[in-house]
């Protein structure tokens, strides 16, 4: 018997669902096999000293992009309108700002144990490196962005920024001015509490 529905589909899983948990096995073997072999050849006082010295690295590159970007925030909240010494113009982003979150992944990689998180960590960096990895990353998000169905949450986005440009919020009272009904109606009655 049919009922004019057609059958469930199964979900298919998606490639990164699929690949991602099999690259991140493959690259921390990857990493145990390159320590071990560094171990082999420099010794073990060598690997743990090359491990101690990343973490070292690692979080004062961290630090220092962290005290970067809070100082290019706290610049640009000097600048917007309304407040004293303004000149009134649109904020602009300082170019020292861009790459700052590069610069904090390229830490944290230098900080995770393992030599070929250590290479890109130092890959990260070099300014034009960085550079290109952010061009490519606002290219990337553009694109998907435009490409998003609407009702997304690009298009929510989109919204925020058209209808609420300074942020400013109006305080108000919503007043109904409905007439007073005759008799109890459906909407008289108790109804049960909302939970999630």
């Amino acid at each position: 018997m049919t009922t004019g529905t057609p059958p469930p589909t199964a979900r298919r899983r998606s490639r990164a669902r699929t690949f991602v948990p099999l690259a991140v096995a493959a690259w921390a073997v990857l990493e145990i096999w390159l320590l071990i072999l560094v171990a082999d050849a420099a010794g073990g006082l060598a690997v743990v000293i090359l491990l101690a010295a990343g973490i070292v690295l690692g979080a004062a590159v961290i630090k220092s992009a962290g005290r970067r970007a809070f100082r290019n925030l706290t610049e640009t909240l000097q600048r917007m309108p309304g407040q004293p010494g303004a000149d009134g113009s649109s904020p602009a982003a300082p170019e020292s700002g861009r790459g700052n979150g590069f610069l904090m992944l390229g830490g944290l990689l230098i900080m995770i144990p393992g030599l070929i998180s250590d290479v890109a960590g130092l890959l990260l960096l070099v300014p034009p490196v960085r550079t290109a990895l952010s061009r490519y990353a606002e290219r990337s998000l553009d694109r998907r962005m435009r490409t998003a169905a609407p009702g997304g949450f690009s298009d929510a986005f989109q919204q925020a920024r058209i209808h609420r440009p300074d942020g400013k919020v109006v305080q108000g009272e919503v007043i109904r001015d409905e007439p007073p009904r005759d008799g109890p109606g459906p909407d008289d009655e108790p109804r049960p509490p909302l939970t999630r």
